[in-house]
């Protein structure tokens, strides 16, 4: 297998000349994305699109980084702010209605414990997975091989090493369940703050009010 089979199988691989010329034709769309008038939000859709290769009304606030861009498979009405990185050397799948906050960060590439292995320059990738309307806080860091189960929070800051079930709210370092999410918080805005009425009159109308 030559160096780019192997990273598309989750094998040790070198990042080669043909893995780097890749990643050069991601960058000049970043170059382009990263150096765009902010205010041109009809522009920046179409480069998203451009760089994902498959979006339905996703918005990616510059600046945004990644390796590759073809890895990385969005559902509708994805939203990422600004800075976010993903580093997709392997399959990142983000599933409808996500949103990442600032700053977040999605690694799926590794290197060897072992510091005389890892000067080898092998390296390699691992999937990520996140389901559908999943929020990831502000600072939040996503590592190899994790999977984040729908309708679940990560909490700002924290470093998510192992999977998240659905519906739940995961915080720290290293992230833990904390609470299931529960029809209880369907009203719920910040901390105790309910929503006020004339907010969920407005939710409830628009068909997100729930079926009570």
């Amino acid at each position: 297998m030559n160096q780019i089979e192997r990273r598309d199988k989750g094998l040790a691989y070198v990042c080669d000349d043909e893995a780097f010329a890749q990643q050069a034709e991601c960058r000049k769309i970043l170059q382009q994305l990263n150096f765009m008038d902010r205010s041109d939000f009809d522009g920046i859709k179409e480069v998203v699109k451009q760089l994902l290769g498959k979006s339905d009304e996703a918005f990616i606030n510059p600046p945004f980084y990644c390796d590759y861009g073809f890895n990385i498979e969005v559902g509708k009405e994805f939203f990422a702010n600004y800075n976010c990185t993903i580093i997709d050397v392997a399959k990142v799948k983000i599933g409808d209605n996500c949103m990442l906050a600032p700053n977040v960060a999605i690694y799926t590439a590794g290197h060897p414990v072992h510091p005389d292995t890892r000067r080898s320059y092998y390296e390699y990738g691992k999937p990520v997975t996140i389901g559908d309307n999943v929020w990831i806080g502000g600072n939040a860091v996503v590592l190899p091989g994790v999977t984040i189960g729908s309708n679940s929070v990560i909490g700002a800051g924290s470093v998510v090493t192992r999977d998240v079930p659905p519906w739940s709210i995961a915080v720290g370092n290293p992230c833990k369940v904390i609470k299931n999410i529960t029809e209880a918080d369907r009203k719920k805005l910040f901390k105790d703050e309910e929503i006020d009425a004339e907010a969920w009159d407005d939710i409830v109308v628009n068909g997100f009010g729930g079926e009570g």
